[in-house]
């Protein structure tokens, strides 16, 4: 099978090297994909949100699936641009990508059908939510962009004068553009949190292992929100009894409100949870696999990913057993110095091999580019280095050895991966 991979980041490079992993995968190209995707797949220079481009390169060559990973030409229905040109693809559709497109859905259908998840209010109108804000008087309180915003358009207000900041820049200085012409405010919530993918066929759904990201810049969980600096698999909080209440009471109740929409998902479909004191929450939903979860996930998957990708396009994921590794993955995200706000770009990596690896770990890359014989950074999240052991403990030593081995000047890396709540 031929297969077109979309993107450009670490979630890609772990989708690419896994299909490379399958003996039905004869040919891989990448669209765009980086300096590192380079050494694993055919990099094709069409952008992720050239929906004609794809369509007319996946006409014009032999591909047999396009496998869609980014959120954004997801919601902009690449899918259905591909499955109109009677080619097949992995991914949602428009109408189902909305889950995560829009805050404001995806808030709604939970209080429609009863999915727990922190309670809310949406606002348009800047004044109406710090008039809201003020009245309730709940602080941490959270405030999130409607639209899709690189992971990075939720803001946590510790006080009122945080908060008003806070929808001021989403809705008056635009920093995420037309994502922040709504926003959501909702109760913060504490506990625990939890990554859950899961294969979906729209109807039958199958839970990935569990997983744990970390969202904060800097160790101890402080500063910016980030698109996620590392990741660990399995996550601990997450017990048998916990996935059972999951399943029973957001992971099947939310394919079932998506099919009762007329908006089936197929694809893989992110729950990203908290495991409050009142039980597991729905703090938000992807579209589509989590970066850099993926990165933690798919090390871990025995079964043969282009069987699953199969049966999930077939409407079949019934028929099929999904295998798992019980060693445990590790991932360490090193960032560009000043992310995730303005950062430099051009910056010489060296440690790893001509193939963009170093020894004893996995390094899957986010934000590189070939310069020459040289190879930079080119995003704000550049490697994500990971490894697998049969304890957390050996995953993240392994992973952490890893990353001493790799330099650029500015690099950033959290050292607590693997040690939060």
């Amino acid at each position: 099978m031929n297969i077109l991979v979309i993107g450009s980041g670490g979630r890609e490079h772990a989708i690419v090297r896994k299909l490379k992993e399958s003996p039905k995968t004869d040919r891989l190209w990448c669209a765009p994909g980086n300096g590192g995707i380079a050494a694993d797949a055919e990099c094709v220079d069409i952008g992720a949100m050239d929906i004609d481009g794809v369509v007319r390169f996946a006409q014009e060559n032999p591909v047999d699936l396009v496998f869609v990973a980014p959120d954004d030409p997801l919601a902009a229905g690449m899918v259905d641009a591909l499955e109109a040109a009677g080619i097949r693809a992995f991914g949602p559709r428009a109408n189902a990508a909305v889950i995560e497109s829009s805050k404001v859905f995806s808030k709604n259908l939970m209080k429609k059908y009863g999915i727990p998840t922190a309670r809310y209010e949406v606002f348009s109108d800047p004044a109406a939510a710090v008039a809201y804000i003020e009245a309730e008087n709940r602080f941490p309180v959270v405030v999130k962009a409607d639209g899709l915003a690189l992971g990075k358009g939720v803001l946590i207000a510790e006080d009122l004068a945080a908060a008003k900041d806070a929808v001021h820049s989403i809705m008056e200085d635009k920093v995420f553009g037309a994502s922040g012409n709504s926003v959501v405010v909702e109760e913060f919530l504490t506990g625990p949190e939890v990554s859950v993918l899961a294969f979906t066929d729209g109807k039958t759904l199958r839970p990935m292992v569990s997983s744990k990201d970390h969202k904060r810049a800097l160790d101890g969980d402080r500063g910016l929100n980030t698109g996620g600096m590392g990741t660990v698999s399995p996550n601990p909080y997450y017990t048998d009894e916990i996935a059972q209440t999951c399943m029973e009471t957001i992971f099947l109740p939310t394919i079932r409100a998506m099919q009762a929409e007329g908006r089936p998902f197929k694809g893989c479909l992110y729950f990203g949870l908290m495991l409050t004191p009142d039980g597991p929450k729905v703090i938000e939903y992807n579209a589509r696999f989590g970066d850099p979860e993926t990165q933690v996930v798919l090390p871990r998957l025995k079964t043969d990913f282009v069987d699953i990708i199969d049966a999930v396009i077939d409407e079949k994921l019934d028929a099929l057993e999904i295998e798992w590794s019980a060693d445990a993955c590790a991932c360490v995200v090193m960032a560009s110095g000043g992310y995730p706000q303005s950062y430099p770009k051009g910056i010489e990596i060296t440690g790893l091999d001509e193939n963009g690896q170093v020894a004893g770990a996995t390094v899957y890359h986010a934000g590189t580019k070939r310069a020459g014989d040289k190879l930079v950074t080119n995003g704000g999240r550049v490697l994500g280095v990971t490894a697998t052991a049969e304890t957390l403990d050996a995953a993240l030593e392994k992973a952490y050895a890893a990353v001493e081995k790799i330099h650029f000047d500015g690099a950033h890396y959290r050292r607590d991966i693997g040690r939060t709540k």
